[in-house]
């Protein structure tokens, strides 16, 4: 829960600003130049929803110009007074320019552009920049903006995350190639989904589940465990840690192509790491002709019929591997369910009860030996909440992992009328 408050209030408050770190930008292009050293060679690239004068997008594209082999750099800034947080002092690089115009700082979008050596040193840097004020705000809907789009080769930028459907489709129908950051679960969405199956989109090089610190606004919400995670990298001040959060694009890099290593289905019903597995086997499907997979390690290698998978597969995708066939929805137009025996339900609701209880009483005693405050813990297991074990081991203490209950894991999904729901992306094996 705490990992999403921050998505969750960027939608509520329309928090978009959430300032991509430079380390994180370099590791991402890093992979595709890796695969193919001319991704950029001679591309017009388009850095929108920037903000030219400090953003980590600029300073990266503009240092590595000539190693990258760009034709020109653009990037637009959005203008102070159209956004929420509007805490904002102009740079010097701007104050002291000659173009500086103190009507025009708040209220209009700016332009950076580079494309030429201005300093006569025999390099093409970020000294090099050139700058003036937008006639508008900077809006990436806006003509002038979007002019801009039909001139660029590739758009790269982290978008605000309240317009990412609106962004990807600007971008789509320019048919532009493309590099974004965006939520994972926007693979979800009906405008996006399409594009995944059509292979016109694809989860970037550094995909799911990877810890991404941004920086975000004075004043800004955010998370206090997302903002101890971030410190713990290093980032402090106004910085949250977001894990849910990847890249989207349309440039090809090799992590894409590198095949899943997994076992038969003989080996996975023996050997699966996952007790599930071992126990339940793959079940079927009500409601359409699949076998529900669970977890992506337990992919069967030579099953050849249809298969559920969870959505984060797609940040181990390989085309060449597996083809995507269809997303959530069973014949019938529903969402996907399969049926489970409902007195072996009731047996594991009982004995989840029974380990609760247990929890509880164990975290009493440590409660004995520590400093750690349970009472919240214990009135949320009252209430009903979910406890998950790594809940616990943020607030890591010896006395409370020295009785641990090996094993314990999180509660099962909610079951409805004697059916298990499940949201599934459906892939079968290539032959």
């Amino acid at each position: 829960m705490a990992n999403n408050i921050n998505l969750g209030a960027a939608k509520a408050a329309k928090n978009d600003e959430f300032y991509t770190q430079y380390a994180d930008i370099q590791k991402e292009i890093n992979a595709y130049l890796e695969y193919n050293p001319d991704t950029f060679r001679d591309k017009t690239v388009l850095l929108p929803c920037d903000d030219p004068e400090w953003s980590n997008f600029t300073r990266f594209f503009a240092q590595n110009f000539e190693r990258l082999g760009l034709k020109r750099l653009i990037s637009t800034s959005y203008a102070v007074e159209s956004k929420k947080y509007k805490d904002y002092e102009p740079t010097l690089f701007e104050t002291e320019s000659p173009l500086f115009d103190e009507d025009k700082t708040r209220i209009k979008g700016k332009i950076f552009e580079l494309d030429r050596d201005t300093g006569g040193n025999g390099r093409i840097d970020l000294d090099d920049l050139e700058w003036h004020y937008l006639e508008g705000d900077g809006d990436f809907r806006s003509p002038e903006v979007c002019k801009l789009r039909d001139e660029a080769d590739i758009i790269v930028t982290n978008p605000p995350f309240s317009l990412f459907r609106e962004f990807l489709l600007w971008m789509v129908e320019a048919d532009k190639k493309f590099l974004i950051i965006g939520n994972m679960n926007a693979v979800t969405y009906k405008e996006v989904f399409p594009l995944i199956k059509a292979n016109r989109l694809w989860i970037g090089a550094t995909g799911f589940m990877s810890d991404m610190v941004f920086g975000v606004p004075q004043g800004a919400l955010v998370a206090p465990a997302d903002k101890a995670k971030a410190e713990k990298m290093g980032y402090v001040g106004d910085f949250t840690r977001l894990g849910n959060s990847c890249w989207f694009t349309s440039l090809d890099h090799g992590r894409r192509h590198e095949p899943l290593n997994l076992m038969t289905m003989k080996d996975n019903l023996r050997y699966s790491r996952h007790r599930e597995i071992r126990e339940n086997g793959y079940l079927k499907y009500d409601n359409y002709n699949a076998i529900e997979v669970p977890y992506t390690d337990a992919i069967p290698s030579d099953y050849d019929g249809v298969m559920g998978v969870p959505i984060s597969f797609l940040g181990k995708y390989c085309p060449e591997q597996f083809e995507i066939v269809e997303f959530r929805k069973g014949d019938d137009g529903k969402d996907l369910v399969y049926s489970v025996n409902t007195d072996r339900q009731t047996d594991r609701q009982t004995d989840r009860q029974t380990d609760r209880q247990t929890r509880t009483k164990l975290l009493h005693r440590a409660s004995e030996f520590s400093s750690v405050n349970v009472d919240s813990r214990n009135n949320q297991e009252c209430g009903g909440q979910d406890w998950r074990q790594d809940n616990l081991r943020e607030d890591y203490h010896p006395a409370l992992e020295d009785i641990m209950i090996p094993g314990f894991e999180k509660y099962d999904r909610a079951y409805l009328n004697g059916n298990r729901m499940y949201f599934r992306l459906f892939i079968s094996r290539k032959q």
